[in-house]
């Protein structure tokens, strides 16, 4: 066995966790996987997709990793062009459809609450 065996989570920095727990949830159907105590006074969250392997831990704003960014995190849809739609009929903050010429899948770049870019991207057929 390797050292890794997969990718567990990865960290969105946030300025509030509750309200970027309810956005993700309303907007990405997200559910909390893990809300507890951490450290002192401080909370660890983590937040699951729907078919997804690994969650996003919703951590408070840090020197290393401010709010406002590329995030580096792709997720997958199984319908980017619909879900495109979906959200920006929600009001989320979504850039135009790019890819799906044959090379490359349809996605876009969105941001979330704490203007954090994220990008979605069409799944591979299973």
């Amino acid at each position: 066995m390797g050292t890794v065996a997969y990718v567990g989570r990865v960290m969105v920095p946030v300025t509030d966790q509750d309200k970027a727990i309810a956005w993700y949830g309303e907007n990405l159907g997200f559910t909390v996987a893990v809300d507890m105590p951490f450290g002192e006074g401080d909370r660890w969250v983590e937040i699951a997709a729907p078919e997804g392997l690994a969650n996003l831990a919703l951590v408070p704003p840090h020197p290393a990793y401010d709010v406002g960014g590329m995030t580096g995190i792709a997720l997958d849809s199984r319908d980017v062009k619909a879900a495109h739609a979906d959200l920006r009929g929600k009001g989320v903050d979504c850039d135009d459809l790019i890819g799906d010429d044959g090379t490359v899948p349809p996605m876009f770049f969105f941001r979330d609450l704490d203007g954090n870019s994220l990008l979605l991207v069409q799944a591979r057929p299973d």
